[in-house]
This record gives structure tokens, C-alpha cells and sequence, in this order.
């Protein structure tokens, strides 16, 4: 007699198939493009995925500079830091932070929607920002990714 046998199979550093894509920010919406990006990191696209695996991609994104932000927020949203000594608190709109730096706003965006422990910030190491259309990664060969065919 035979019977089934069914087997959950748990993902792990060896057997992970690990890509490279490449994101164009230009036009999108940052919030979007953030769950979507954190999604394609932490591997909940595919079928094998393992919650306490890093099985994502690594992720490139390019054009930094030209990404969207709906309502008022480039002049309401406001990133707070503290240095860690009284009165040390600082803050930055995001309309400044574009200015200077671009790729840090996507970056704390994506950041934010990963988990907040040593897998998270394992995770964050696979996410490349760039600003402009020029990237450090072509020996990889990324493949272009359309962030609307991820769901």
C-alpha cells in the first residue's frame, strides 16, 4: 500500500537561490516602491520562502533622485534623529533630505518595513541605492525588475 508523504521543505544558506535585480525609482511612489523592494529582500516572492532564512534577492535601485512623494509630504514629512546627549535632537524635512542625500530616504523607507532584529539587518546589506542611472554592480548581470508583476 502506498501512502503520501508530504514534506515541508525549510530553505537554508546552501540551498537559497540568491539574484540581482535592478529597480528604476524615476516616477515611482515611495511607499510603494519601499514594500515592494522590502518584499523582493526578504524572499516572500517565492515559493520557498523561510521566515528565518535570508532568502531574498539583493537589490539594486537607481535614479534615486526622482522619486515621487503623494500630498504634502515633501514638505510635511520629517525624519528625526538624536545624537544621544541632551538637546541632541535633530530634524530634517523630506523635501531637504532630497536635496542632499536622495538615496537615504528610500533607504530609511525600505529599512523601516524590514525586520527589526539581526535578520533585518542582514537583510539591509542586499539593498543598493544609487542616485542617478549608473550602478557599481554590472558584473552581476541584474535583471531588470517591474515591481507591478510583484504581488
Amino acid at each position: 500500500m502506498k501512502t503520501l508523504k508530504y514534506r515541508t521543505l525549510s530553505a537554508n544558506k546552501e540551498t537559497v537561490n540568491k539574484q540581482w535585480f535592478v529597480v528604476d525609482a524615476e516616477g515611482e511612489v515611495l511607499g510603494r516602491l519601499a514594500a515592494r523592494v522590502a518584499m523582493v529582500l526578504r524572499g516572500k516572492h517565492k515559493t520557498d520562502y523561510t521566515p528565518h532564512v535570508d532568502c531574498g534577492d539583493n537589490v539594486i535601485i537607481i535614479n534615486a533622485e526622482k522619486i515621487r512623494l503623494t500630498g504634502n509630504k515633501l514638505a510635511d514629512k520629517v525624519y528625526i534623529r538624536h545624537s544621544g546627549y541632551p538637546g541632541g535632537q535633530k530634524s530634517t524635512t523630506a523635501q531637504e533630505m532630497l536635496d542632499k542625500h536622495p538615496e537615504r530616504i528610500i533607504e530609511k523607507a525600505v529599512k523601516g518595513m524590514l525586520p527589526k532584529n539581526s535578520l533585518g539587518a542582514e537583510l539591509f546589506r542586499n539593498l543598493y541605492v544609487y542616485v542617478g542611472s549608473e550602478h557599481k554592480q554590472e558584473a552581476q548581470k541584474p535583471a531588470k525588475l517591474d515591481l507591478n508583476t510583484i504581488k
